[in-house]
Order: C-alpha cells, then structure tokens, then sequence
C-alpha cells in the first residue's frame, strides 16, 4: 500500500484513448489556447496602449483578460503534451504546482469579478462619487486584494491537501489535478481540515455571489428608472456581458464541485472542466468587446498596428 511519500508522480484521465481521438483533441486544444492568448492579448494590448481606455472598468478588464490568460495555460499546455506523446503522467511536484496556481487564478478571477460588479454599481447608482470611490488608487487596491486573496486560497488550500497521506493509488479521474480527485486518494480522516478549508471557501464565494446579485438588483432598478434610452442602454451594454461572464463562471463551478454522487461520472466532470476552465477564457474577450462600441473602436485601431509591428 503506498502514500504520499512514495508517490512521485499521478496519472491523469484522458480524453480518449485511440491515438486518432488524442491527436484531434491536441490540435483542438491548440486552436482554443491560440485562439484565447490572441483574444485577451489583443485586449490587453489595447487597453495599454489607448489612453482613453485608462479607466477603471478596462483597468479591472485587463486584469481579468491576465487572468484568463493564466488560468488556462496553467492546465492545458500540459494536457496537451500528454496527448502529443500519449501519455498520463503528471510529477508529484508539478502536480502540486498545478493545482497551486489553478486554485490561484480562479479565486483571484472570482474576487475580481466581484469588484468589478461594484465598479458598475458605483458608475450607475452613485456616479456623481465615482471619482472618489473608485480613483486609481482605490482600483490598485482592489485589484491587488482580488490577486492576494486568490493567492492566500492557493496556498491554504495547496497546503492542506498535499500534507494528507495517501494510499489509494495514484489515479485522478480528471485531465488535471483537482482538489476532489486528490482527496479521493487519501487514506486518512485528516481530509476532513481540506473540508473545513473548502466550506470557508463556499462561504467566501457565495458571499461574493450575494453581493454580485445585490450590486445587479440595484443596477437593474435604477437603469429601468431612468428614461433616457440612451443611458439605458450604455448601461445594459457595460452590465450584461459582465453577468454573462459571472452566470458563465459561478454556474458551471459550483456544478462541478456541488453535484450529487450520484450523477457524477468521469464524462460529466471533464465537460464541467472544460466549461469553466477553458470556455471563460476564450470567450471573454468576445463577450466584452461585442456590445462595447469605445472597446471596439479602440481594437480596430490597435489590430492594424500589431499586424504592421509583426511585419
């Protein structure tokens, strides 16, 4: 029977097992992760370089758009290199770096989320303090909050469950290294402390989920308030792709980590995956620059300049 001190590497769940099917989801795969580095590098490149854009909303977009970035270069290279030289392996460090850094970017992308719901809330409901409560000190702040609470998440949580012994194995049954999957391997009641860290964490996020809702009730009473069709819609036009981006992400997440056992099976946990890591990511951008006309117009001058810059 071993533990985690014999353990030096895990096997992770594949996609498929026909070679075929693992070379298709390589260039899959690839064609995403290009497709979201192109995405969110032209928005941040754009927000960068348009000083017009230096303003709250598109500093917390870039932001966001990092971390996206972040988020799913952390698990997909490394899938990705597994299907290319079929194999499963991942070490037991770089297991652990993985989940480090996935649990990082994703808490720090929900705190971010939040405080970009108050960004809009403040810019509808009290725009006439705007400049007080949200100048660029306070952004910084804020901003930096979001990325240090991301990180004390990462290290409770990484701490906590790479401390547990293990004995059942060295199989998750997922394409990265997922907290659930490592638990499932442990020998030991001492998984109950990542429990407790988990539940605090689940009462972290849904508070951030009760005041997104809140901060959009009183979005959504005040816009409906005002007459002017114009202020009407600059206002859905900021507000709803951000809700799409939380509806998307929260929905998706608890999902994964909240379903019953007994609808949980190794196909349904791989889409959730994909639907929360890999979708964000490369749809945001979309999302955001859609409605947004000063983005869009901002993008139509930048895209001709880094092509002319490449060439």
């Amino acid at each position: 029977m071993s533990n985690s001190s014999s353990i030096t590497q895990f096997l992770l769940l594949a996609f498929a097992d026909r070679r075929e099917l693992q070379l298709l989801h390589f260039w899959l795969f690839l064609g995403i992760c290009l497709a979201a580095l192109l995405a969110n590098g032209l928005i941040i490149t754009t927000i960068a370089c348009d000083h017009h854009l230096h303003t709250p909303i598109y500093f917390f977009l870039l932001n966001l758009s990092l971390l996206d970035l972040a988020s799913i270069f952390t698990t997909i290279p490394k899938y990705m290199a597994n299907s290319l030289w079929d194999t499963r392996t991942i070490s037991y460090h770089g297991c652990a770096a993985q989940l480090f850094f996935l649990v990082f970017f994703l808490s720090a992308e929900f705190y971010l989320l939040t405080v970009m719901s108050y960004d809009r809330y403040v810019a509808i409901c009290k725009p006439l303090h705007y400049g007080t409560l949200l100048g660029s000190r306070a952004c910084v702040h804020m901003a930096a909050a979001a990325w240090g609470s991301g990180f004390l998440h990462a290290l409770l949580h990484t701490a906590n469950t790479f401390s547990l012994p293990l004995c059942q194995g060295n199989v998750l049954d997922q394409f990265f290294c997922d907290i659930p999957q490592i638990l499932k391997l442990s020998c030991s009641r001492s998984y109950l402390r990542e429990v407790g860290v988990a539940v605090f964490t689940v009462f972290s996020a849904f508070g951030c989920f009760v005041f997104i809702v809140v901060s959009y009730a009183q979005i959504f009473r005040a816009v409906l308030r005002n007459p002017a069709e114009q202020g009407r819609h600059k206002a859905f036009s900021t507000c709803l792709p951000h809700l799409a981006v939380v509806s998307l992400f929260v929905s998706t997440a608890l999902f994964a980590y909240l379903k019953p056992p007994s609808i949980s099976s190794s196909s349904l946990d791989l889409v959730l995956a994909v639907l929360y890591l890999v979708v964000p990511p490369a749809v945001n951008p979309l999302i955001y620059s859609m409605r947004n006309k000063e983005l869009k117009q901002s993008l139509m001058k930048v895209i001709p300049w880094v092509f002319v810059n490449i060439d």
